[in-house]
């Protein structure tokens, strides 16, 4: 079977290899997103917004003695964690582990989960392989950090676990805003336009609001709206003051033409002489006879194709009378 409508069939328009996967981007943009993202991780409130379990946590970023870099048991990652107060949201990763929806659980990725702490180290001597059982923690090395980890799901505020000599290393590894990398050729992290980022304190300090005017009280005049003569009797006897006698003129002779119409008709429902209803309606009566009677007697048609004809007219009747 061939066919995309068959079992066992191929797919319909199969992917190519040719497809084109993978976007560049600029190195420059790269290491900008994974300082932002690093910048990020210091916020608590960043690191709670994205869901991360760090009440029990002393400091945000949480940075421990460089002897953690040398344990190799999961009891020994366990009990550090515990002891700093991240492994609340160790826990929370081990309970969220649910089967995923769709037909990705058939294709090797079978379950989803939260993620846990990242744990940054210096030098790796052992501690990947005590962190590595432990559901949603993942660990990564100064020197080469990955920003699909900083920042899953493009959210930043990951919670970071760093050791010491891997927090001391990072001026040499990103460099500062005056300092050039010593990894990194030429580059400096990114100038911060602002020194103080808290932008309501700056708008309400002594120095500005000093100098700032006086916010303006008078009320905005707005253009007087435009009224439909037609519609708007006030707009109406603006343009035309006569429209006032004239439409009262009209209302008095519509109130004559209706009492002298009331008038007419009860003299007609009456049957009172002069009502010129009654005797009109006599008089059509009588041309109306006289009318049928002459053309009853001037239409007498002869022969089995008028029969009907005379019939409908009522001549036979006429005649018999």
């Amino acid at each position: 079977a061939f066919g995309n409508m068959c079992r066992g069939g191929r797919m319909f328009a199969p992917t190519k290899t040719w497809r084109r996967w993978h976007r560049k981007v600029n190195i420059n943009q790269k290491r900008y997103a994974v300082a932002s993202a690093l910048a990020a991780s210091a916020l608590p409130s960043l690191v709670l917004a994205r869901g991360h379990r760090i009440e029990g946590v002393t400091e945000v970023p949480l940075v421990v003695d460089d002897s953690a870099g040398t344990l190799l048991k999961t009891s020994a990652a366990v009990a550090l964690l515990k002891k700093v107060g991240a492994y609340a949201d160790v826990e929370k990763a081990k309970a969220s582990r649910n089967i995923r929806r769709g037909k990705g659980k058939m294709r090797n990725r079978r379950y989803v989960g939260r993620k846990g702490p990242l744990v940054v180290f210096g030098d790796e001597s052992g501690i990947a392989k005590a962190f590595r059982n432990l559901p949603g923690v993942e660990t990564a090395s100064v020197d080469s950090l990955n920003l699909l980890q900083l920042a899953p799901g493009g959210h930043l505020g990951r919670f970071i676990v760093w050791t010491k000599s891997a927090f001391e290393k990072l001026d040499a590894v990103f460099g500062t805003c005056s300092e050039v990398s010593a990894q990194k050729k030429g580059y400096k992290l990114p100038r911060p336009l602002m020194t103080n980022s808290d932008l309501t304190r700056l708008v309400n300090s002594d120095e500005i609001q000093s100098i700032v005017k006086e916010p303006k009280t008078r009320t905005v005049q707005h253009l007087p709206l435009k009224k439909n003569p037609l519609k708007n009797l006030g707009a109406l006897l603006k343009l035309n003051p006569y429209a006032k006698t004239a439409r009262r003129n009209e209302l008095l002779a519509e109130d004559k033409r209706r009492q002298a119409r009331a008038e007419k008709l009860d003299k007609i429902r009456k049957g009172e002489k002069g009502s010129t209803a009654t005797h009109r309606s006599k008089e059509l009566k009588e041309v109306g006879k006289e009318f049928y009677k002459q053309m009853t007697t001037d239409s007498h048609y002869v022969g089995e194709d008028y029969d009907v004809f005379g019939a409908w007219l009522g001549a036979d009747k006429e005649t018999e009378d």
